[in-house]
């Protein structure tokens, strides 16, 4: 799995990795059942603390995106309650959106970059 950390970023890198996770499976370079590397094994990889890997795996599990196994470590398990996920999207894009009128961002734009960034996921 190649993760790319922006250590000058003022993102959290455990969001960077979780993020990165997450559009791996949208671009489904990482399936459901696929396995992550372990806590240790990915942040020596990418040179990062342990806690940092396992607070992201926590999240993406408390987000219906992994299941942790002791025997088997991090899978890609992804929760199908599509209702609860169009919920979630709504809640967060409420945000996006509210903050993209205060600066003048028309419908027309909104909807341009949402397409944009779909069809991103798709090829």
């Amino acid at each position: 799995m190649i993760v790319s950390i922006d250590f000058k970023s003022d993102e959290a890198i455990y969001m960077q990795l979780r993020n990165q996770i997450i559009y791996g499976i949208a671009k489904d370079t990482i399936r459901e059942g696929d396995s992550l590397p372990s806590v240790r094994q990915l942040a020596e990889d990418i040179g990062i603390n342990m806690h940092t890997v396992n607070k992201a795996y926590a999240v993406l599990k408390n987000e219906g995106f992994l299941k942790l196994d002791r025997r088997y470590g991090a899978i890609i398990a992804i929760d199908i309650d599509k209702i609860q996920a169009i919920e979630d999207m709504k809640d967060e894009m409420r945000v996006i959106l509210a903050k993209a009128i205060c600066k003048d961002v028309t419908e027309e734009e909104a909807h341009a970059i949402i397409h944009e960034i779909y069809n991103d996921f798709l090829n």
